[in-house]
């Protein structure tokens, strides 16, 4: 018997990767997501990319936040763990709407904990953000770093965890499981399913995707009079293929009796720049991407990236791909889907 596994906002860009990766490794996964933020399109191409796994996928929209719809589900199947994805992540937009932030990925999940308890379900693999960092004193950025969130979104993220650490605090049989993500780019190497963000672009890789198919005259690069070997910001790219498969060793450790509520950074342990990262692009896409420079964007901290050691102990998990990589399947992806799903579907 397969065991079930429950992936909120399983139709986004990183959760379809990490179902299509569950379901190749012998998974059964059962999406909720409210599509908010993402296409049921991504569900259908995840079906055609697991092939004879494709059965063991059951996609129900649902919101959190509507308690009975959740409850109803539970009622339906045993889960054996949930991985929660589901949350809104822009942080220019957490800034503008608090609230709206607070009550999603907040409200949320709380009711997705009340409802994991009350059927018995208590193990939980966490989507959390390197944003906790905030502004890093130091790097590379180990687990153990003070925790200090800039905007809304990422407050969201330090709540969460703080939640996280409570519910096991008060109950020893939670295992929980929180991953710090760094910057996660790139798309399945078949090019079938990526990002696709709704309105405009919060990362960088998606505007750049947007720049080399014609959809944005240009690159905003924000800040390049940091500190840094070329004055652009530093951060830790991690292709989402090997995120997706943090996920599936995290869900693996799960079944360690030590665990309680435990914390692993997800990155590669390299930084690199915002301007080396458009050349790597310019060089696998064949295409100029235009430049304009402009300031620094407030709570844009200068240099991230992640001091990996404990997830390479712990999950057994390291990541496999570089730059080159990330760079030609993001490219893969925009030419085959220069308008994402909606378009070519």
């Amino acid at each position: 018997m397969s065991q079930n596994i429950l992936v909120t906002g399983g139709a986004g860009y990183i959760g379809s990767h990490t179902v299509l990766q569950l379901l190749l490794s012998g998974y059964r996964a059962v999406v909720v997501d409210n599509l908010d933020n993402s296409s049921s399109v991504a569900i259908s191409r995840v079906k055609e990319l697991a092939g004879e796994h494709a059965s063991n996928l059951d996609f129900h929209k649902i919101d959190l936040r509507d308690k009975p719809a959740l409850e109803k589900l539970f009622a339906s199947m045993k889960f054996y763990a949930v991985i929660h994805f589901a949350g809104l992540k822009a942080v220019g937009e957490s800034v503008q709407k608090p609230l709206m932030y607070y009550d999603n990925n907040i409200t949320g999940t709380i009711i997705l904990l009340e409802v994991m308890v009350a059927h018995g379900c208590k193990n939980l693999v966490f989507s959390s953000s390197a944003t906790v960092y905030g502004s890093p004193k130091e790097v590379p950025c180990t687990e153990e770093l003070p925790l200090s969130a800039l905007n809304p979104y990422g407050r969201t993220k330090l709540y969460i965890e703080e939640i996280c650490r409570d519910v096991h605090q008060s109950d020893p049989e939670w295992k929980i499981i929180l991953l710090r993500y760094f910057n996660p780019v790139g798309a399945h190497p078949s090019g079938h399913i990526g990002e696709d963000p709704c309105g405009i672009p919060n990362n960088l890789m998606p505007f750049v995707q947007q720049v080399a198919v014609g959809r944005l005259p240009s690159l905003k690069v924000f800040g390049n009079d940091y500190k840094t070997k070329d004055g652009t910001g530093v951060r830790d790219y991690i292709h989402v293929i090997d995120l997706a498969d943090g996920h599936i060793a995290a869900v693996k450790k799960l079944a360690d009796p030590s665990v309680g509520c435990e914390v692993y950074n997800l990155g590669t342990g390299k930084g690199t720049s915002v301007l080396e990262m458009v050349t790597a692009f310019e060089k696998v896409s064949g295409k100029k991407i235009p430049l304009v420079m402009a300031a620094r964007r407030p709570g844009d901290a200068e240099i991230v990236y992640a001091a990996n050691g404990k997830a390479e102990r712990e999950l057994k998990w390291m990541a496999k791909y570089g730059i080159e990589e990330m760079c030609r399947d993001q490219w893969n992806w925009a030419s085959k889907n220069p308008y994402g799903y909606e378009k070519s579907a």
